[in-house]
């Protein structure tokens, strides 16, 4: 593709140089350019994003055929300048990789919790009923049956339009994808043609990034505020799918002029559970639905995975799949990889691996616990550093309300020192409960699993799915399942 070809896109621009130049491709990274590239120099955002304008140079001796960008820099190659890079990027990247998005059916799913396991329990719906699926998200990319990892949850433009291609060449007919509130900001999913736009609940999370709770609503609204305008192409409907218990939703159906498809427990919806009970084997429910009523089995604990199925059941009717083949689906998904996981080897106490790192999902997890359990509640968690300072103290409040002993250990400390990170965390215990501060998150981990007695459950939470530490000076490997693994071989030994 031509130079000129990418930079007609943009009304407002100022070309310097050779717009007959061959585009190989599109990066902003400067350590991924290959020979042909184009780069494209987003600006910085302070604590999450370095000026890409800085690398520039780097990216010219790695190959980098052109640079789109806002201000000049000293290299002596095309140039397309443009009042807002971001934009330019999420234009471009959509129409070199050709627009893949209107060739599939987008679902895009946004929330502050439960977006992976309703992406995972959608996508299997959808792939159970017969359809080619894709999915992206937390825990990965699916493509063509195939897992590959992500550095991020919603990806830049370049990878996002880039694998959905992919996914379209290879005959994919649905794509879920997880879209977070910091992806939609930064103008991620421009371009994206979503079909469906679901919404799993709010609650406080990423303050750091979006300074007040009022922001964070407002860039999780984008999502549904980007649904198509328009009625005369009933083939291509658009779709908002909303949890009417949560009291966000009245905002959010404001902003779209999708028609609107309600789920929830409580309040009056489209989609509902009743009669619904809990062991620690699964759930059971009533599902009430516009199609009619059927009786289901989840083999997923906890009122908070009732809602996150009721999302997937409600988006999965839209797209015409039966009720029967939806209980089939259900009853078959045993679990999502860091959510609830349990982690065994022959022990008569349960240990639990998620991924709960906010206030709301925390006490959502340990609440679901309670539900169950006979035993004590046993729980390790810590709270990332450089990151929302204010839900430290809410979220050790919450676990000591719930848990008969805690562990306060390190997720992801980064430059924080992480003693101040766990003394954070410590101001809203309760003086009744009992508790430990252990920077070492395997000491802790082991130390939790030791206090354990039979019909116990030990939370790990936080980490999920995540495979590493981010430590002040370095990135090291690290798995809380592997770690709980070991340590409850290393009791049986003793």
């Amino acid at each position: 593709m031509k130079l000129r070809e990418l930079a007609d896109l943009i009304l407002i621009k100022h070309t310097v140089g050779d717009m007959e130049t061959i585009i190989s491709g599109l990066q902003m990274d400067s350590r991924k350019i290959e020979k042909g590239n184009i780069f494209i120099c987003v600006p910085a955002i302070t604590g999450f994003l370095e000026d890409r304008h800085l690398f520039a140079e780097d990216a010219v001796k790695n190959g980098a055929a052109a640079l789109v960008l806002e201000r000049d820099v000293d290299v002596d190659i095309p140039k397309i300048f443009v009042k807002d890079a971001r934009h330019a990027m999420a234009v471009m990247a959509s129409h070199f990789f050709q627009y893949p998005s209107h060739e599939l059916k987008l679902i895009g799913i946004t929330g502050t919790n439960g977006k992976t396991t309703s992406s995972y329990i959608l996508e299997k719906i959808l792939d159970d009923f017969g359809y080619k699926t894709g999915l992206m998200g937390n825990n990965g990319i699916k493509i063509d049956g195939k897992q590959y990892p992500t550095d991020i949850n919603t990806q830049e433009p370049p990878s996002l339009q880039k694998n959905l291609r992919l996914m379209r060449d290879r005959k994919t007919e649905y794509c879920v994808m997880e879209v977070s509130s910091q992806g939609l900001d930064m103008n991620r999913v421009s371009g994206c043609n979503f079909r469906t736009a679901v919404f799993t609940n709010l609650t406080q999370d990423h303050l750091d990034y979006h300074g007040t709770f009022e922001e964070y609503r407002y860039a999780k609204g984008l999502l549904f505020s980007k649904l198509g305008n328009t009625f005369n192409d009933r083939k291509n409907m658009k779709f908002a799918v909303l949890n009417a218990d949560d009291p966000t939703t009245t905002y959010y159906r404001k902003l779209t002029s999708a028609e609107v498809v309600t789920y929830g427990i409580t309040n009056q919806s489209d989609v509902m559970a009743k009669n619904i009970t809990t062991t620690s084997q699964g759930t059971q429910f009533t599902l009430i639905t516009f199609k009619g009523e059927i009786d289901v089995t989840l083999q997923l604990v906890g009122q908070f995975n009732v809602y996150n199925a009721l999302a997937a059941v409600a988006a999965s009717l839209i797209e015409g799949i039966s009720l029967e083949n939806i209980k089939n689906s259900l009853a078959e998904l045993t679990s999502v990889t860091g959510r609830m996981e349990i982690v065994s080897h022959g022990q008569d106490y349960l240990v639990l691996v998620d991924y709960a790192h906010t206030p709301d999902a925390l006490e959502n997890v340990l609440k679901s616990i309670n539900d169950f359990t006979t035993g004590k509640i046993i729980t390790v968690f810590g709270c990332g550093g450089n990151r929302d300072v204010s839900k430290r103290p809410i979220m050790g409040e919450i676990a000591s309300r719930y848990s008969d002993y805690l562990f306060v250990t390190s997720d992801n400390p980064r430059s924080e020192e992480p003693t101040n990170i766990l003394r954070d965390i410590e101001k809203g215990i309760r003086s009744t409960t009992s508790y430990e501060l252990i920077e070492s998150r395997e000491k802790a981990i082991q130390q939790a699993i030791q206090v354990a007695s039979k019909g116990d459950v030990v939370l790990i939470a936080g980490k999920g799915h995540e495979t590493y530490q981010q430590l002040k000076d370095k990135t090291i490997h690290f798995d809380d399942k592997e770690v709980a693994q070991k340590a409850i071989v290393q009791k049986q030994k003793l």
